[in-house]
């Protein structure tokens, strides 16, 4: 059973967090390689720094978003979203895209996702995101249902099959 999340703060991530935030997105890629080897990527022992460094490099746009939720034991959980323009190829016109949202595993359950996913809303509409986009993985009913009862609807499903003939 998760713990509460009585005391969570919400606020931006600095440099200072890249190890959290490297250590979150390897379990973003751990969960996702799970749910299909053949899609996602595997995680390696250089995912957590490589991560961590992406995302310190993100840190300094001024269209991107990315916080953090910690209580007094360090960060829970991190959300990571930009602002993106008109979009051709998914036919899509400027929009907020939230491309990461997690949570420790030992944590869910207790509102820390829900917390993560209102105030990267909150700050994407600041920056003037007209609309909101994100893909989750199939399987990921949580966080599905999680985004559904945010106000998200499904638009879009991708599809994968091995490259080749035949």
């Amino acid at each position: 059973m998760p713990k509460p999340a009585p005391e969570i703060t919400v606020r931006r991530a600095t440099p200072a967090d890249a190890e959290a935030l490297g250590r979150l997105g390897a379990v973003l890629v751990a969960v996702h390689h799970q749910y299909d080897p053949d899609r996602f990527i595997a995680p390696t022992a250089a995912t957590e720094r490589g991560y961590a460094g992406f995302l310190k490099g993100e840190l300094a746009r001024d269209d991107a978003v990315i916080l953090v939720a910690e209580d007094r034991d360090g960060v829970l959980g991190y959300v990571y979203a930009a602002l993106e323009g008109m979009d051709w190829m998914s036919l899509r016109g400027p929009a907020g895209a939230i491309y990461d949202i997690v949570v420790d595993p030992d944590r869910r359950g207790a509102g820390v996702g829900r917390r993560l996913l209102d105030e990267v809303l909150a700050a994407l509409a600041a920056l003037g995101a007209p609309q909101v986009v994100l893909s989750t993985a199939y399987p990921n009913e949580g966080a599905r249902r999680l985004f559904a009862a945010a106000g998200f609807r499904p638009t879009m499903i991708e599809m994968t099959r091995p490259g080749g003939g035949g």
